[in-house]
């Protein structure tokens, strides 16, 4: 079934997919950093503040 699937997706949009992949995946990364998985900080500025900390720290060892 799976297969079949797979064959019969000629109107899937593959780079939207890739995409949509890529940023599944960031997010389970980002859940790793504790104090964003259980969202301590109360104010939305600070808690957006440690998620783009958090991408930053993820996105500095590849470059």
């Amino acid at each position: 079934r799976r297969k079949v699937n797979l064959l019969n997706n000629d109107h899937m949009d593959w780079e939207l997919y890739k995409i949509r992949h890529f940023v599944e995946n960031a997010f389970a990364r980002i859940k790793h950093f504790r104090a964003i998985s259980s969202r301590y900080d109360k104010l939305a500025r600070n808690y957006s503040s440690m998620v783009a900390l958090s991408l930053i720290m993820m996105w500095l060892p590849k470059h």
